[in-house]
């Protein structure tokens, strides 16, 4: 399989790096590559994450008007559920990478498969870059800062314990020792079927 924790987080962190180039919410995605491939796919799911980081920020202006409001919800909604679809495909990039492996008979089963925890890898990355530019802020007082870079450590010394987790957990997977099963989110909100808000307009 050879995928790491520190690849992955270098791969986000390239991605959050590019998006703030612009920092603006409606830049188009702007890398190219495969729609299977690993690497592409790990792009792409961070892309998506900077992009709700930020229209979360602009949710929670006091001053934003109704309709604009409804418009950012409902955008966020699309990229929460595309976001989950990603994982999803990731997942079965790696039940594809391990179709091969003998599984011990006492194998364990993780609490969260390898695509659900490189979600939480890409978050930290963002929380990372977010808090660090909250530490070095020009227009804050030494107070903000202080606590900022206080708190910056607390998700560095977080994001190192994450990775060494993910790290055990594909050598485990990759020897036997770890299962990997997929339960999908099955999000029932977003389907009109299952939503009695949604389906019940229709009738």
């Amino acid at each position: 399989m050879q995928i790491s924790a520190e690849y992955c987080s270098s791969v986000f962190h390239e991605v959050i790096k590019t998006y703030h180039l612009t920092d603006d919410v409606d830049t188009l995605y702007p890398f190219e590559g495969g729609q299977s491939d690993i690497h592409h796919m790990l792009m792409r799911k961070c892309w998506i994450d900077c992009v709700q980081w930020h229209l979360e920020d602009i949710i929670r202006r006091p001053d934003l008007p109704a309709p604009r409001f409804i418009e950012i919800k409902r955008r966020i909604d699309r990229s929460n559920q595309e976001r989950t679809d990603l994982v999803e495909k990731i997942d079965d990039w790696f039940l594809n990478e391990l179709k091969s492996v003998s599984v011990n008979k006492d194998a364990r089963i993780n609490t969260e498969t390898p695509a659900w925890a490189l979600d939480r890898l890409s978050i930290l990355m963002l929380k990372l870059w977010h808090m660090d530019e909250q530490a070095r802020r020009a227009d804050a007082e030494e107070h903000h800062r202080a606590m900022c870079s206080q708190k910056y450590s607390v998700l560095l010394d977080q994001k190192n314990d994450l990775c060494a987790s993910i790290n055990s957990l594909m050598e485990e997977l990759e020897q036997g020792r770890a299962l990997m099963k997929v339960y999908r989110q099955m999000k029932m909100y977003n389907d009109p079927s299952t939503n009695p808000e949604l389906y019940k307009s229709k009738s």
